[in-house]
């Protein structure tokens, strides 16, 4: 499939063929579009990225497997060269138009940063745990991202914390704290990400918070999830009665109604799930789904024409709650073949529903298409 900017350039050249435009303004949008055209990666670039991560790879294993016999000096040595050459190389090749072997480079070093904080701590003997070096990792990768105004490492850099959160998260029940510093790391990097222009980034890290905030109900559901439902309502109908202004200032690429529908479908089924213990028959989870199935309507109204993917994930939270639905008040009610029975047709239900709503979505043009 043709890229957008290619779409966009043959239309142009058919406009001023067909005479709806003059040569100048074809020129003038020509070259807007080759300015904001989003630069795709060749399948050589890839695999120069792939190959340049293997080799960091390969001198990482290679200096660990004969840790003993090379010098202390020569050790550190080593590790700093990869690192330096990591970054330094890849400064040189982006300036040199080569960005994906460049960015490639950049993360063989914050690679080579992260294995050389494990290495030296053994080394040295230094004294901490896996979070610790993955704290220090993340935030050296941070700095390397601010530094070198990088996307991919911005990304990196929320991954690390994020696999901070997941250890110190599912270790909350052996000990008495709880990651709550990863807040902090989630609003200095979300900062990070406006500076390098990584909107990936931003998309990563509301989902890790969406992630973080599950971790955290572990005691305080109803606390948590009831805010996190109404605070997702009120971001979904900004984003989608004031969008221009919206966008400015979170720049997701028009995005954030999918993540204020998944934000609002998580804090309902946190709730749901804290008050389906309490009784098969509980006001306050009937409340609760009807709530959800009116959300996911009006999500669909107001949003799903514009965004396949919100109109998707609608119908998965649709699903869940015909599933849970079903678990909570009629498994008590019907024996497996009723079971079975009653999925069959809930599924058929729901496959109904999802093709009217999208022949509707794609309106009278693909009905006189089909025609």
């Amino acid at each position: 499939m043709a890229s957008y900017s290619s779409r966009v350039r043959a239309d142009i050249a058919r406009w001023l063929q067909a005479g709806l435009i003059d040569a100048a303004i074809a020129d003038s949008l020509s070259r807007d579009v080759e300015a904001n055209a989003r630069k795709s990666l060749s399948f050589g670039s890839i695999l120069a990225m792939m190959a340049a991560l293997l080799f960091g790879a390969a001198i990482l294993i290679f200096v660990a497997a004969n840790w003993d016999a090379i010098p202390r000096l020569a050790r550190v040595a080593a590790l700093f060269a990869v690192i330096l050459g990591g970054y330094v190389g890849g400064a040189v090749l982006k300036a040199r138009d080569h960005a994906a072997i460049g960015e490639a480079l950049w993360i063989v070093a914050a690679a080579a940063f992260g294995g050389s904080i494990a290495l030296i701590g053994q080394m040295y003997h230094l004294s901490g745990d896996e979070a610790s070096a993955l704290v220090t990792w993340g935030a050296g990768t941070a700095l390397a991202a601010v530094a070198l105004r990088s996307n991919p490492l911005t990304v990196a850099s929320v991954g690390i914390a994020d696999a901070w959160l997941f250890l110190k998260g599912f270790d909350y029940y052996s000990r008495s704290e709880f990651p709550h510093a990863f807040v902090i790391m989630a609003i200095v990097l979300f900062a990070v990400s406006f500076w390098t222009r990584s909107q990936a980034a931003r998309h990563l890290i509301i989902l890790s918070v969406l992630f973080y905030l599950v971790l955290v109900t572990d005691h305080d559901t109803l606390q948590v999830a009831i805010p996190l439902v109404v605070v997702s309502a009120l971001l979904f109908a900004a984003s989608v009665f004031a969008p221009d202004p919206v966008d400015r200032v979170v720049q997701l690429g028009g995005r954030l109604p999918l993540h204020a529908l998944l934000g609002f479908l998580t804090g309902l089924a946190m709730i749901q799930f804290e008050l389906a213990d309490e009784s098969t028959y509980n006001s306050g989870f009937a409340l609760a789904s009807v709530i959800a199935l009116a959300g996911i309507v009006a999500a669909i109204v107001l949003a799903g024409p514009e965004s396949r993917g919100l109109r998707w994930l609608a119908y998965a939270g649709f699903a869940f709650e015909l599933a849970i639905i079903y678990v909570v008040t009629l498994q008590s009610m019907l024996d497996t073949a009723g079971f079975f029975l009653a999925a069959a047709v809930l599924l058929g239900i729901l496959a109904i529903v999802i093709i009217r709503v999208e022949k509707r979505m794609k309106g009278p043009d693909a009905k006189g298409a089909t025609a």
